[in-house]
This record gives C-alpha cells, sequence and structure tokens, in this order.
C-alpha cells in the first residue's frame, strides 16, 4: 500500500508514518514546515516535501499511484492537498482509520486507553511496564516520552497498545481487544453538543471493547447491562504503589489490573516505581518548576493535590484553554483551586473558536473560586517571572498547567 501523509511533521502523524513504514507500506508526506519530526523522517529514509500547494502530491501519484490519503483533523476541508486527493479519486481519511487498517491486517490485539483525563499517562505506564517486562509491544501515544519513539511497530508483537482519544469520535474507528477507561467527564462540545452525546460515545466504544476496565464513577451506570465492562471500587486503588497522586496511583491500578487479566502476574509495583513519565504531565523542567498538559477543573484538581503530596507550598500558573471551552467550565471552577496557595491566571489561550462567542475575561472565569482572594491575575510578562522565581527561591512548588502556550513559555523564559 502507497500512502501519503498530509501534515506529516504532526505528533501524530508522523509516528504513524513510522509504524506505516515499518509495518511494510510505501510512505510519503508533507508539511508546511520543517520540523525536529520531518528531520528525523528525512534521516530516516522517508521522503518529505515541505510545502503543501499540491503539486508534491500530484508528482508522487504520477510515479506510483497513491492508494491512501491519511490527514490530521485539523486539516481545512478547503486545504489545497485535500482537495487534489479527492480530485484524482485518492481515497482520504483521518489517521485513526488507517491505524484500525493496520492493527486488522496485522492481526495485533488492541489495548485501547481512553478516557476524558489520564489517558496518556496511563498509556505511558502500560508501554513502559511491559517493555521492562519485556514483552514485545507495537504502540502509539499521545505525546513524547523518554523511555522510546511517540510510536513504534513491533513485527514480533501479539498486542499494540493504543492512547484512543474521543475528540471527533476518533476512538469509536476501533474494535478494542481489551480497553482501559480512565474517566469520564463532559468534554468536546465541538464534536459532542450535549453530554448526553458524549457518554452514548463512551458507551458505545465500550460495546466495541471485548473486555472493559474502568472506576466506579458518576457515569458508570451507562455499563450496568455490559458483560464485558468491570468497574473497579476505590477500595481496590493500589495503596501501596510507590507513585505520587491519587490520580497516579489510580492509573497504576488500572494497568496492573489489566495485566493481570491479560495472563501477565509479575509484581510490577518496583517497575511503576521507576516510571518517568510523560512529557506535559507533571514534567519537572527544574529546581521547584514543573508543567503540566491538565485544563480541566478535575485534571487541575487532581494535579494539584500531586502537587500538595511533594510539597506544603504550591504556586499555581493557570492558562485557560479555549475560549469555547471557558464558557462550559465557568460553572465547575469552583473548588478545585484550594490546594494552591497562590494562583497567577493568564487570558486564556485561544485555538478553533466560535467568532461569534464573546471572549470571557479572567475577571469573569474567576467569580465562583472559592479561593479567589489568593488569584493574581497575570500576563506573560516580566513580573510573572519574578514571581516565578521568587517563589522557586523561597522553595516553592511552582505548577505550570495549560494546554497552549504556557508550557513553551516557560521552557523559554526559565530554563
Amino acid at each position: 500500500m502507497n500512502i501519503y501523509f498530509s501534515g506529516i511533521g504532526g505528533v501524530a502523524i508522523g509516528p504513524l508514518a513510522e509504524i506505516a513504514r515499518d509495518a511494510g507500506y510505501r510512505v510519503v508526506g508533507s508539511d508546511l514546515e520543517e520540523s525536529l519530526v520531518t528531520k528525523r523522517l528525512v534521516a530516516e529514509g522517508i521522503e518529505v516535501n515541505i510545502g503543501q500547494d499540491g503539486s508534491f502530491l500530484r508528482t508522487q501519484h504520477e510515479k506510483e499511484p497513491i492508494d491512501w490519503f491519511i490527514h490530521t483533523s485539523a486539516l481545512a476541508p478547503d486545504h489545497a492537498e485535500l482537495n487534489l486527493a479527492k480530485e484524482l479519486g485518492i481515497p482520504t481519511a483521518k489517521r485513526d482509520a488507517l491505524l484500525a487498517k493496520i492493527i486488522e491486517d496485522k492481526q495485533l490485539k488492541l489495548i485501547a486507553v481512553a478516557g476524558t483525563h489520564g489517558k496518556t499517562t496511563t498509556t505511558g505506564m502500560l508501554v513502559w511496564t511491559m517493555k521492562q517486562l519485556n514483552i514485545p509491544i507495537s504502540y502509539s501515544i499521545g505525546t513524547t516520552i523518554g523511555f522510546g519513539s511517540i510510536g513504534a511497530y513491533d513485527p514480533t508483537s501479539e498486542y499494540f497498545i493504543y492512547e484512543c482519544d474521543e475528540f471527533d469520535r476518533n476512538f469509536l474507528h476501533f474494535n478494542p481487544y481489551f480497553a482501559l477507561l480512565t474517566a469520564i467527564d463532559y468534554d468536546h462540545s465541538d464534536t459532542y453538543p450535549t453530554e448526553q452525546d458524549y457518554l452514548d460515545a463512551f458507551r458505545q466504544f465500550a460495546v466495541q471493547s471485548e473486555q472493559v476496565i474502568t472506576w466506579k464513577d458518576q457515569h458508570s451506570e451507562i455499563f450496568e447491562d455490559l458483560f464485558q465492562v468491570s468497574a473497579l471500587d476505590e477500595s481496590e486503588v493500589n495503596a501501596t504503589l510507590p507513585l505520587n497522586g491519587l490520580h497516579n496511583r489510580r492509573n497504576g491500578t488500572l494497568v496492573q489490573t489489566a495485566l493481570r487479566r491479560l495472563g501477565f502476574v509479575e509484581d510490577t509495583d518496583s517497575i511503576l516505581a521507576l516510571f518517568p513519565g510523560t512529557d506535559r504531565r507533571f514534567e519537572k523542567l527544574g529546581d521547584n518548576l514543573y508543567t503540566d498538559y491538565g485544563h480541566h477543573p478535575i485534571e487541575i484538581a487532581s494535579t494539584l493535590q500531586l502537587a500538595r503530596e511533594m510539597s506544603d507550598h504550591v504556586v499555581l500558573v493557570y492558562q485557560p484553554h479555549q475560549n469555547i471551552r471557558q464558557h462550559e467550565l465557568i460553572g465547575q471552577y469552583k473548588n478545585q483551586f484550594e490546594l494552591a496557595e497562590d494562583i497567577y491566571w493568564l487570558p486564556t489561550y485561544l485555538s478553533r473558536e466560535d467568532p461569534n462567542l464573546a471572549v470571557l475575561d479572567p475577571a469573569e472565569l474567576i467569580t465562583n473560586i472559592t479561593n479567589k482572594d489568593s488569584i493574581h491575575l497575570a500576563q506573560f510578562d516580566d513580573d510573572l517571572i519574578d514571581a516565578i522565581q521568587r517563589a522557586r527561591s523561597e522553595g516553592k512548588l511552582v505548577l505550570g498547567m495549560g494546554a497552549g502556550a504556557i508550557d513553551k513559555w516557560l521552557r523559554e523564559k526559565l530554563i
């Protein structure tokens, strides 16, 4: 199969191209700009064009007909390459359709990790643990990791481990052999107009899975009549796991439960204790300085709980993500910030916005927060740098949270 990847330099598409190449498919692709990912792919012998006006796609198709044009969900409907692919009669699909095809063609058993929160860390824990147990695996994870590539295909593997995202209903492309479901809290209103739509999608995901393990929570009733779903109680959290943060101990417990049910009975407490983590999930940037991708109230509360296990003095620098989401979350911002003694609240990071929706300013967003007196409205400026450095010098743990520009700013200004 001859596959063309549009946006091959992306953190999800790039590794998928490598997986496809290693699985025996011919791979070429393009991106708008050169990046570390495109440089790596070129060094590995994959032909990559910088520029997406369609000329490279046409040339490649004339040289050897393209069987499939694969693109991200972010590709605009009027994108030049997408339009040309349709004009040339090349089948088009998003990345998850290809991954499902590879899993089917190679007869792999899919272990899928899904959920509103915690899926990246849980996927990382599972990949890490199986690697340490010397179990051959293929996998794809949604961020960079320090103990391997983002994605890999091993021809000797029986299992494919995948971080299965619900955005754009991607996870419904799959029929997992085993699914780990971390949590369900309404999100992605651009894909799911109502909470019931969101819950229905997770139920369908469970229906499509042969086995599912999850937690008993406020939404577990949607699975009650499904024989393949096992729901763990909070009392089953492995409290002896030497991991900071209750949510990490929950994630680790899911991994251990899944491994036992798959027939791997080794003691994994000591292996998980050495889990190096994944990028932007409570990642240490320097002394008393951490970065985290969390941007949902439940994620904020969980990550602050982890931080307080490590320090009695936690300072949070928070950048809300997407104005459209803030209109949904404003009523949920309440007591989630109480474990932070100081909070520096930044303007919302804007991405994929509704131009007709008024942008909520920080003063509006903090109205219902219980420890509002601890909040300082901030900007990415020297004053914020001074406040962070002062807190670090006083031995306080500073945590930057958000899915937007905050991580890059922290790395550029403070590392």
